[in-house]
């Protein structure tokens, strides 16, 4: 029987001793956690404080080769009261002073230009023919030389007067009448050159007693308009004046 008691009591004993170990173990392993964890928030904190002093470095760096300098400030050598209206009046006006130096260069220029181009006085009279008209008979014709081309002048009677204005403006190939294609109806001036292919036709022949061109067979009236034949169109009249008695062609 004491046997027996001697058994249970190393056996309480024994239970004794693994509750106090397991209470240990499990202490120990708590104070471990506790110990781990506040090691990762320490090392969480560091990574923190590393991104931010790396990002302090990145903003304050030079971004040409990664350099850490800092760029120059010259904020206190520049001017804070610029007066920019000031600035851009004295370039409009230096703008505007070389438009008109380089504009009345220009002028000169082609002025000097023209000026050579232009005719001379000797060029300027053969550009004129002044024929006096009393030599010329009643119906006759005279021929003179304007620009190297020659003029029919026409002193017409009035029976040649009365039949080209008798003419019906539809039977002509160039529909023109007779009082648009003279200035005086005793005097047809017209450039003795025949439209079609630039002959001189011979005066007062051909069909309708006016004149004849004998290269193709192209016959005009007494009003020099064209009646018969390949010329397309009439006797061109040239530029003239007339002044008591006296032609001024050109």
């Amino acid at each position: 029987m004491a046997k027996g008691i001697v058994k249970k009591h190393e056996l309480s004993k024994g239970q004794r001793t693994m509750g106090e170990f397991s209470k240990t173990s499990t202490a120990k392993a708590k104070e471990r956690q506790a110990q781990d964890s506040a090691a990762s928030e320490t090392t969480k904190e560091d990574e923190i404080d590393a991104d931010e002093d790396v990002q302090k470095r990145l903003n304050h760096s030079n971004p040409i080769g990664g350099s850490t300098y800092k760029i120059p400030d010259f904020s206190p050598y520049l001017k804070s009261d610029r007066n920019t209206d000031g600035n851009r009046a004295a370039a409009y006006f230096v703008v505007g002073t070389l438009g008109m130096v380089s504009a009345a260069a220009a002028k000169a220029t082609v002025q000097d230009f023209l000026s050579s181009m232009s005719a001379s006085a000797d060029v300027l009279a053969l550009a004129k023919v002044e024929v006096n008209l009393a030599a010329v008979p009643e119906g006759k014709n005279i021929i003179v030389k304007w620009r190297g081309k020659p003029v029919f002048i026409r002193h017409r009677t009035a029976h040649e007067i009365a039949e080209a204005r008798a003419v019906p403006i539809s039977a002509l190939r160039d529909p023109e009448t007779d009082e648009q294609r003279v200035k005086d109806p005793a005097w047809l001036i017209m450039l003795g050159i025949c439209t079609h292919l630039g002959c001189v036709p011979i005066g007062e022949a051909g069909d309708y007693n006016g004149w004849f061109c004998p290269c193709h067979g192209s016959h005009y009236d007494i009003s020099g308009r064209i009646r018969k034949g390949p010329a397309p169109l009439n006797l061109e009249i040239p530029e003239y004046e007339l002044n008591d008695g006296e032609l001024v062609i050109g």
